[in-house]
């Protein structure tokens, strides 16, 4: 499943949004299209039916308009449906619930996918997923079919005015190279196996540019090795250091590639968000945002896959636990993230009024001491 690592990147790229002026009511409005996993995912993976990388059952959902799940794995809202209410902008729709013959398919979709990877073998026993492969290719097929409708021309400026936002890869690690018993763990060391998704993103990027993206904000790795599915390989329950340390060096290549990218794509405009050290501070310092506990998640997960199931007990106080699973942060933490990046990202001058932060939950500034 997806992982704090994409956390933010729907953020910004909603940010961007919001700093280029409204379109009027005559010309449409700004395509965003969602690449990543289930941090991100609204629903895609509900279309595939032998996937067993789903949320669409209690009690995911609980804290989502209507009580009802809708394949967000959460309790309720992503952070990226947070930032759209904020801007007034709707989120994407999962792409698979899309025709290609209906004009919805003009104001962008959303492609990730819980289990999804860099690499096609992440999240092999999930059986069904979307690989990050197969989002590029369904976005091919979306290009070609808002090709067939406005033309050449006008699709391709609508393309490359539209935003991308891109995250990725922790579960290469999680649910692939972290897992000891899969072919990737045995074949490569960790740096050999930094440089395949390196080397491989750099091929998917190219390709979504070929296809006329050229806004791209790719969000990076968040502290994997603190989240409750890695803890309990601890035996005081600690962050793991060194897949903390794997993630900040994943991180570091992927900067580099964007900048070896800007010199080889003219035109492309890419952007890495960190927010490590953002969401690193919300894990250890949980008082400091009204939280109690973010060490274990509100759901108990003791089903091997770390997901809630129907039959899981809850905590009492959904609002006071950072995650809601053994992998995915609650509807409250998405909140005050939320609240942070926009806070953090929106200049004066080109942001609307602040919200007030869900549940009224204080601002706080960051730590320093990272």
């Amino acid at each position: 499943m997806a992982r704090l690592n994409v956390l933010a990147f729907a953020v910004l790229a909603m940010a961007t949004m919001a700093a280029i002026p409204a379109a009027d009511s005559a010309q449409p409005s700004l395509l965003t299209f969602i690449f990543g996993d289930s941090l991100t995912e609204v629903g895609n993976n509900n279309f595939l039916q032998y996937s067993l990388a789903k949320s669409n059952y209690p009690w995911y959902g609980i804290d989502y308009k209507g009580g009802q799940a809708t394949g967000r794995f959460t309790n309720g809202r992503t952070i990226g449906d947070i930032i759209s209410s904020k801007l007034g902008i709707p989120s994407p729709p999962p792409h698979l619930s899309l025709s290609k013959a209906e004009d919805a398919i003009l104001k962008g979709a959303n492609y990730a996918s819980g289990g999804a990877g860099i690499l096609n073998e992440t999240g092999l026993y999930f059986i069904q997923r979307l690989t990050f492969e197969d989002q590029i290719n369904a976005f091919d097929k979306t290009n070609q079919a808002v090709k067939a409708k406005l033309g050449g021309v006008a699709a391709d400026k609508l393309f490359n005015e539209a935003v991308f936002f891109i995250g990725i890869g922790s579960n290469d690690y999680v649910n692939n190279f972290l897992q000891p018993f899969l072919a990737d763990a045995q074949q490569y060391t960790p740096e050999e196996f930094v440089e395949l998704l390196v080397s491989t993103l750099d091929h998917q990027l190219s390709r979504l540019y070929q296809l006329g993206a050229r806004k791209m904000m790719f969000h990076g790795l968040g502290p994997l090795g603190c989240i409750p599915s890695q803890r309990v390989k601890s035996k005081r329950g600690e962050c793991l250091k060194q897949v903390n340390r794997w993630a900040l060096q994943f991180n570091s290549k992927v900067k580099n590639l964007l900048i070896s990218l800007k010199r080889r794509l003219p035109t492309a405009q890419l952007t890495f968000v960190d927010t490590y050290h953002d969401v690193l501070d919300l894990i250890n310092n949980p008082g400091a945002y009204g939280f109690k506990v973010s060490n274990t998640s509100c759901c108990n997960v003791a089903s091997l896959g770390g997901l809630c199931l129907p039959n899981s007990k809850l905590c009492k106080n959904r609002t006071e636990f950072v995650f809601w699973d053994a992998f995915h942060p609650s509807d409250a933490a998405n909140a005050v993230l939320a609240d942070r990046i926009f806070s953090t990202v929106f200049s004066q001058s080109h942001s609307p009024s602040p919200a007030p932060s869900s549940g009224g939950r204080p601002h706080h500034p960051h730590h320093p001491h990272h």
